[in-house]
């Protein structure tokens, strides 16, 4: 996860901008950077590799002023070179970005025929030419910035410095977090409180949409309809875990409201927009002449392997395998010479997949792993380790991590397609296409949050709950039920929708509420009918689809919760967002321990 840190100050920044950024080295970078304003003159300095590299170069080239920015950076569009690091700058203006912008081609296009020069490969550089170009057009800062931001698609943090503004910065954010910092005679900007916590604990957390205005005497805070407001200023707490909380309820509603931005940050290590081509980290072995797959996990992670069986077996055509990593080894599986064994765990130290991976390898299987640690044991263990990029996770019914492994398997699922010859060049480019738009669909997903909190209470009260989906959103199904019975302890299931006449339907009466995932296309009117056999039995059913399946199948729901439509290939990662808001809010109703749930531990290292 990237970081951000800005202040308007009344002494020199540059020491305490590198703090800011030492106190996120944590969310993990490769390169860093930062640029103050002196004397009418921007003065950057950037670094690639750890953050020593950059207070070298400071030693040699001292930045001075008494305003400036700075970012630590994971290599999203373009390598991580220091030309590609952050703050990107024009003649007018220094920027750095949280996130990822999505229409960053067409824009960078556009200004290209405007006769603007790029830098480098990175989609956040199209932002510096769109403000730069308005400003030189005349328009005051402020104005730049609110007649840039309408052309944005995507999640985003910005912090931007102006040349010839030597007190002010302006601040935006959507679908990715910044505070406001408030000192005696200076302010602020963070991507979270701790990394402020050094230098106040007044903050205020900017909403979706806002953007800001920071000067030494305060800020001044815009909605995305440029209505100035009033965001509340709170006390940050002297413990990390009260910073790192924020202004939210619960660290797993944290981090639920996190996905956009890390799934943004995720998949742009995977994906190439500028030749719209997927990537993989480079590998010592023939990936393309892998002739079976094993993929091995536990809980959460399981289900995202039973998403990837639906999407390498549709994609590569490649037969997979997937088990359970604590019953693995002891039905001693069939290995073929030349196999891929895939293990996915959060923390990469899951004891009962770490003796799955082991197992492997002392069959000569070829070993990757995703893991959100990649300093971990199966990390170091791996042949092809395939990091994902979540952040810490402190709530233990896993939310961002799982989003974060999707994606990761999404794009291994069409690298391994190109490579066997399943996927043409414009094949390839319309799944690089719709994995760029999952971070703003998770975000319009996340819009729902408050009418799923007040159907909430029709859940709450019931002893089983069934869960339904057919296809990749079976295991959506599964994992929905698994998170209701973390957090809620009401018992769940869930099952493929075609299979509730063989069994489960015996289960059906008013009491057992019944969550049906159903976005439109082409497995809807399956799972529709499905779901009709469920309600002529007297079943109470929650449809979860997009407005085009909610007009034609919600009729006679107790509740319905509306998603964006997307495309089939992202629907596993934007429809988990509703049954983990489900989930969390049953349990809020409930009055459970929702980021300790009892008898649970966040990684299981005894088997």
């Amino acid at each position: 996860m990237c970081g951000i840190i800005g202040i308007v100050g009344k002494e020199e920044v540059a020491d305490r901008l590198v703090d800011g950024l030492r106190r996120m080295e944590y969310r993990g970078y490769d390169s860093a950077g930062i640029c103050t304003v002196d004397s009418g003159q921007l003065v950057r300095r950037r670094a690639e590799g750890k953050l020593a590299n950059l207070v070298r170069e400071l030693a040699g080239n001292p930045a001075p002023g008494l305003i400036g920015i700075a970012h630590t950076r994971w290599a999203t569009h373009g390598a991580p070179t220091a030309a590609n690091a952050h703050p990107h700058a024009t003649d007018t203006l220094a920027l750095v970005h949280n996130g990822i912008i999505e229409n960053f081609r067409p824009l960078r296009e556009s200004l290209e025929s405007r006769g603007r020069t790029f830098e480098s490969q990175t989609d956040t550089e199209v932002v510096a030419h769109l403000v730069s170009e308005q400003v030189e057009a005349g328009l005051s800062p402020q104005d730049a910035v609110k007649a840039a931001l309408p052309e944005l698609r995507g999640a985003f943090a910005l912090a931007i410095a102006f040349r010839e503004h030597p007190d002010m910065l302006i601040g935006a954010r959507l679908g990715s977090p910044l505070v406001v910092g408030y000192g005696e005679g200076e302010t602020y900007l963070g991507s979270d409180a701790l990394a402020l916590a050094p230098l106040t604990q007044r903050i205020t957390y900017l909403e979706e949409g806002d953007w800001v205005v920071i000067t030494r005497q305060g800020a001044q805070i815009f909605d995305a309809q440029n209505n100035p407001v009033e965001r509340a200023v709170v006390t940050s707490g002297a413990s990390t875990v009260a910073i790192e909380k924020g202004n939210y309820r619960h660290f797993m509603q944290k981090e639920i409201f996190e996905q956009p931005t890390v799934v943004a940050q995720t998949l742009s290590s995977y994906i190439r927009q500028v030749s719209q081509s997927v990537t993989l980290p480079q590998m010592e072995f023939d990936l393309g002449g892998i002739n079976r797959i094993t993929i091995v996990a536990c809980g959460t992670s399981y289900y995202a392997g039973m998403v990837a069986k639906y999407w390498i077996e549709t994609f590569a055509r490649i037969p997979v395998d997937i088990d359970v990593a604590s019953e693995f080894r002891y039905r001693d599986p069939v290995l073929e010479p030349g196999g891929l064994s895939l293990f996915i765990s959060q923390s990469g130290e899951t004891a009962d997949t770490l003796a799955a991976l082991r197992h492997c390898k002392a069959e000569g299987q070829t070993i990757a792993v995703v893991v959100n640690v990649p300093t971990s044991t199966m990390a170091r263990e791996a042949d092809l380790l395939l990091p994902t990029y979540a952040g810490p996770e402190i709530g233990v019914a896993s939310t961002k991590a799982f989003t974060c492994q999707l994606s990761v398997l999404a794009a291994l699922a069409a690298r391994l397609a190109v490579l066997r010859g399943r996927m043409d060049r414009d094949e390839e480019a319309q799944v690089v296409t719709h994995l760029v738009e999952a971070p703003a669909r998770l975000n319009a997903a996340l819009g729902h949050d408050d009418e799923i909190a007040q159907m909430a209470h029709l859940i709450a009260p019931a002893r089983d709950v069934l869960y339904l989906g057919r296809g990749p959103d079976f295991p959506l199904a599964l994992e929905g039920a698994l998170k209701l019975k973390e957090i809620s302890y009401i018992h769940a299931e869930g099952y493929a929708s075609g299979e509730m006449k063989h069994g489960p339907i015996a289960l059906i009466d008013e009491a057992v509420p019944v969550i049906v995932l159903a976005p439109s296309g082409p497995l809807f009117e399956k799972t529709v009918s499905n779901m009709q056999e469920v309600r002529a039995r007297g079943g109470k059913v929650v449809l979860i689809s997009d407005a085009e399946g909610i007009a034609e199948a919600g009729e006679g729901c107790i509740a319905t919760i509306e998603m964006p439509r997307v495309h089939p290939l992202i629907a596993p990662i934007v429809y988990a967002v509703p049954v983990q808001l489900l989930a969390y809010h049953v349990a809020c109703a409930k009055g459970t321990d929702v980021d300790q749930p009892r008898n649970l531990a966040k990684s299981v290292t005894v088997e």
